[in-house]
């Protein structure tokens, strides 16, 4: 008796925690079906008296006009080249200075990672001015250069990096060295191969942020047509004669479309990685 009264309980259990989970689902799924359902709605139903998720007719041709209002096709080229290259260089810059602090022994190591963490209670904000100032000064107003390389060495993958790295056991390191390999070689063939999820993890934060800029690119970024980004396509669909909402929402969706492709492949290796990334090591 006490048995079965067990297994009801933990099956009403099972079943309130799996209502719960689909509640908050559908609460985080709702902006999400609003903007898909709008972008599908003809330009006069988007506001009626009567909100109805589904218009009088389903207008595929939106996505069609939004990315003929403007040339997304050049603006999502330029958001792929600098959200690629600029986190194959978060990536390459972050894995090194983190193996240095995690392996490296030398004078001050601990002081100044602590000094190197502090960069992130810097707002981004703050930097703009002087960081202008850095890239007027290097001639790379309105280029590439400019929306990848200021942005591309900060603390927070590094710091990602090296709590991964401090948790791989030491012996793994002197066996390479036992077997001919420098402390770079170590670094290729051991400790890289290793942290494949903490770089997935790194991968997708980074790709995200490069892809997301806004602020940024709208200040060093003269020539919109030719070296806009994604988010200052989509501020283009507010003007002064209103905002075409539909046309907005259906070119939001297709600027989703990278970071989820981007999650889904990388998913295996990002939940290890979440699950991996915040241990502490020796």
């Amino acid at each position: 008796m006490t048995r079965d009264t067990n297994s009801t309980a933990r099956k009403l259990r099972g079943g309130v925690s799996h209502t719960l989970l689909v509640i908050v689902a559908l609460a985080f799924l709702a902006p999400l079906i609003y903007a898909v359902a709008t972008s599908l709605k003809p330009a006069d139903e988007v506001f009626t008296p009567t909100p109805d998720l589904i218009g009088s007719e389903v207008r595929w041709q939106n996505y069609v006009d939004a990315f003929q209002f403007a040339p997304f096709g050049r603006y999502f080229l330029n958001s792929l080249f600098v959200s690629v290259i600029g986190t194959l260089v978060v990536v390459v810059a972050s894995s090194l200075s983190a193996y240095a602090f995690a392996r490296l022994r030398f004078r001050g190591r601990e002081q100044l990672f602590v000094v190197f963490l502090g960069t992130l209670m810097v707002p981004q904000e703050v930097l703009i001015v002087p960081m202008y100032w850095l890239m007027q000064a290097l001639g790379w107003v309105d280029s590439y250069w400019a929306l990848i390389f200021p942005w591309a060495f900060t603390a927070f993958g590094t710091f990602l990096l090296r709590q991964f790295f401090l948790t791989v056991p030491e012996e793994l390191e002197e066996a390479a060295r036992v077997d001919g390999c420098g402390p770079f070689g170590a670094f290729l063939r051991i400790m890289l191969p290793l942290a494949r999820p903490a770089i997935a993890v790194l991968t997708v934060f980074t790709f995200i942020g490069f892809w997301g800029s806004f602020l940024w690119p709208l200040i060093i970024t003269n020539s919109v047509d030719q070296k806009g980004t994604v988010p200052l396509g989509l501020a283009q669909f507010v003007g002064q004669q209103g905002t075409q909402w539909n046309l907005m929402m259906a070119a939001s969706i297709l600027a989703m479309l990278p970071t989820v492709l981007l999650v889904i492949l990388l998913q295996k290796h990002l939940v290890r990685g979440l699950l991996v990334t915040g241990l502490g090591g020796r």
